[in-house]
């Protein structure tokens, strides 16, 4: 990772921090703080990510604004956490991505929105793609189910590639070995830290989402936008299945699974990302980094639009409506994947990255193997002789 200006400021912030300890229980990034003397680029790095931005700290920091030290630790760490993200970029040349991240992100998704749609009205018989369509493989008729394979295919598989290179290089640069990453009960905390969001509970209280009362509302609509992707992704995995081992092409009943995960998983992404642009806005400014802001309200405007068009498309299938609607909602979809390892999405691989790192930190230290009582006396020994 490179030394900027941010890692400076985040550096000279930690050190402060070192020496006074009053946060030290309030969130995983204190304790593992306490584990070192100095800082790395690298432990900046992973210390930035570890940060959940509960914002707790900034409130009880008697040395934050307006004090001299300016201690502003959420700010500074957004920094860092923003050139981490283009830092560990893959592949190298798409780094520069991450500058003006939320126009890309807008003029990406209305591109492939408009794109999509007008090649449908370009290729697609009006008497298809404006009536009604119904019974199996409705969708299909509008467009052909090669080409949703083809192109969700290759955005999808080189999206996971490049998370996938990411991880990898800012796992070695923080110091991880390969084999660290399938140790049990490391893996299993980091897991338990994942899913249930702990470190957004702040210091057990809960964050400080807009002023210094603390409360669990981010983190509840964190919990309903990633448990609603998790759900909608479930939804794609089981009409897969459905389409392709059991022979029944989409469209489905109301109550098949498909749908079911479907639509409960969008009603949590839209409640989820909804609720987190709210909780943006009424926050108090002073801890965010507010050229940052413009990227993640963009990002969760995408991922609103990619559920919202996807329920709207299930309560509209039957209709004449369906042709633009599902041109439209595949053109969310495309730019969501094709956007993903550019984006403030990737965060949360680097976050679960710092959480298995911060897990593997937690370990009891393994006591030194003692030599058998033959070898201690020989040992002994050979020191009284010395």
């Amino acid at each position: 990772m490179r030394e900027t200006d941010a890692v400076a400021d985040a550096r000279r912030d930690l050190e402060v921090c070192n020496a006074c300890r009053y946060c030290e229980s309030f969130c995983a990034v204190f304790p593992a703080m306490t584990l070192r003397r100095d800082f790395s680029t690298a432990d900046i790095g992973y210390l930035a990510n570890l940060c959940h931005n509960c914002r707790g700290c900034y409130y009880a920091c008697q040395y934050a604004p307006p004090h001299p030290f300016n201690i502003n630790l959420p700010q500074t760490f957004a920094q860092v956490r923003s050139e981490t993200y283009e830092d560990y970029a893959w592949p190298a040349p798409m780094r520069g991505l991450f500058k003006s991240n939320g126009n890309l992100i807008a003029m990406t998704t209305v591109v492939l929105i408009a794109g999509v749609l007008l090649a449908c009205m370009a290729i697609v018989d009006p008497s298809i793609l404006y009536t009604p369509q119904t019974g199996p493989g409705a969708f299909y008729r509008v467009i052909p189910w090669w080409v949703m394979v083809l192109i969700s295919g290759t955005t999808f598989g080189f999206a996971i590639l490049a998370l996938i290179m990411g991880f990898r290089a800012f796992w070695k640069d923080t110091g991880g070995k390969p084999g660290e990453l399938t140790q049990g009960r490391p893996l299993a905390t980091a897991l338990h830290d994942i899913f249930t969001l702990r470190n957004l509970g702040g210091g057990g209280g809960g964050c400080n989402d807009r002023d210094e009362a603390f409360s669990n509302t981010r983190r509840r609509f964190h919990h309903l936008m990633f448990y609603g992707f998790l759900l909608c992704f479930a939804s794609t995995t089981s009409a897969t299945f459905y389409d392709h081992f059991l022979g029944h092409p989409a469209p489905y009943p109301f109550w098949s699974l498909p749908v079911q995960l479907g639509t409960w998983g969008g009603v949590g992404m839209v409640l989820g990302t909804a609720g987190l642009i709210w909780v943006k806005i009424t926050a108090d400014p002073a801890p965010a980094a507010r050229n940052l802001l413009g990227a993640e309200y963009a990002l969760l405007t995408l991922l609103f639009l990619v559920a919202s068009t996807g329920l709207l498309l299930l309560g509209l299938r039957h209709t004449g409506a369906m042709g633009v609607i599902l041109a439209v909602h595949l053109g969310t979809v495309f730019a969501f994947f094709l956007l993903t390892p550019y984006s403030k999405m990737v965060h949360g691989v680097y976050r679960s990255a710092a959480l298995l790192r911060h897990a593997l930190e937690r370990q009891p230290a393994q006591p030194s193997p003692t030599l058998p009582p033959s070898a201690q006396s020989k040992d002994r020994a050979a020191g009284s002789v010395a």
